[in-house]
């Protein structure tokens, strides 16, 4: 008997007992839709990090100032202004292969006009936007003449842009920050949220000169020069390891540091940290998949049972068919049919159910989704094995049935 022979005597076979086949597909159905499910969850998460990555810029080490202890109290990096303008001078001086730019951060409630928004200040210089990679949208940056004269212009985020002048174009416009009037020279590209889940389109970049003299004061002129952090970008073909050694070593030297004594600061290598979430997410990922797997290998075991049913009932029948000719491997075809059947059936279903619940979770959770159509075929592909493995065993028991004792059950 040829392939679409099996096929028909298959589909009559399942048709006979349509409630019990559907609820033999369910597993399967639920189990196809599962791992759909879950994979694109997964691969939406991977993908969200991936571009989290991204917006941070490549190849970055981030510096932060150290910490300090009052009464006792630890405080957190940062409370101790350790770190420099001149820091990241002498570190984009002596070092080549890399590109250091300070900020200096604070907040400040901004207005135009009616409107008015609290967002963060940073003072920087105009290697920041190449060290972080950040293009503008509109506009442009402020240059080395705008940091000698302190001059009162700044660059706003996507953020800042929408909250505050909603349609209106901010190029030209003038805020106030802190009572002090800034003219929009530049609108920043969105990079959207970081790691962490901040926005890092909420911002105002204005000259670090400017921030420190009008906007964000110093708190004694010793620390005229300090700065909260130093990003340092890494140039291509340098190691981020070696890059870190050189960037650790010319600071603790610049911060007369003994051998054996404590960093004045604190270096955090975002490649590192980078890659350890890109890991967690892929391993999300694989874990949702293997559980959702599950669901059809029980699918599978419904199968195999509904099968060896089915062949204890239809042994009369499979004695007849061997009596009048059928060989083995026809009778090992039929029910090894059925079961493939059942499984790709269950299969197409599981897909149509995996792909509307998969846009459900996106729409009624917020989650990023990412269905690609190499998780359906593996999905499908997978649900074909299980028909095949699960169905061996009972169409092989039924192909070995001795004609006389099937024509003699009972």
């Amino acid at each position: 008997m040829n392939v679409l022979g099996l096929l028909r005597v298959a589909m009559r076979a399942l048709a006979v007992n349509k409630l019990r086949s559907a609820l033999t597909m369910l597993g399967i159905i639920i189990g196809v839709a599962a791992v759909i499910v879950m994979i694109a969850v997964g691969a939406g998460a991977q993908a969200r990090v991936e571009e989290q990555i991204r917006s941070l810029g490549s190849n970055l080490l981030l510096i932060l100032s150290g910490t300090t202890t009052a009464g006792g109290v630890r405080m957190g990096f940062g409370s101790n202004l350790t770190i420099s303008e001149d820091d990241a001078a002498a570190i984009s001086r002596d070092i080549p292969e890399v590109l250091a730019a300070p900020a200096l951060r604070g907040t400040a409630q901004i207005v135009w006009g009616n409107q008015n928004w609290s967002t963060v200040i940073f003072g920087v210089t105009p290697e920041y936007l190449e060290v972080r990679q950040w293009e503008l949208a509109d506009g442009m940056a402020f240059d080395a003449s705008d940091m000698a004269g302190a001059a009162k212009v700044c660059l706003i985020g996507q953020t800042v842009a929408r909250q505050l002048f909603g349609g209106v174009n901010p190029i030209g416009q003038q805020i106030r920050v802190r009572r002090v009037p800034f003219t929009v020279v530049g609108v920043l590209e969105g990079k959207g949220q970081s790691m962490m889940g901040t926005d890092q389109d909420d911002l105002v970049l204005m000259p670090i000169s400017t921030a420190r003299k009008r906007v964000l004061g110093a708190s004694n002129l010793a620390k005229q020069r300090s700065v909260s952090t130093i990003w340092v970008k890494v140039r291509d073909g340098t190691s981020m390891k070696a890059g870190e050694e050189q960037v650790r070593s010319l600071l603790r030297q610049r911060h007369r540091l003994q051998p054996g004594q404590d960093d004045d600061f604190s270096l955090r290598n975002l490649e590192e940290v980078a890659a350890t979430q890109e890991a967690s997410s892929r391993v999300l990922a694989l874990l949702l998949a293997a559980v959702a797997s599950v669901s059809l290998v029980v699918g599978g075991i419904g199968i195999m049972n509904i099968m060896l049913v089915s062949v204890t009932e239809r042994t009369r029948e499979i004695g007849l068919r061997m009596a009048v000719g059928a060989r083995t491997r026809d009778i090992l075809g039929q029910f090894l049919v059925e079961a493939v059947t059942l499984s790709l059936i269950g299969g197409l279903a599981g897909v149509a159910l995996g792909v509307a619940a998969a846009f459900g979770v996106a729409q009624l959770a917020g989650w990023r989704i990412l269905l690609a159509p190499e998780s359906v075929l593996l999905a499908v592909a997978f649900a074909f094995a299980i028909g095949v493995f699960f169905g061996f065993y009972p169409a092989r028991k039924a192909a070995r049935l001795n004609p006389v004792e099937a024509l003699r059950f009972e």
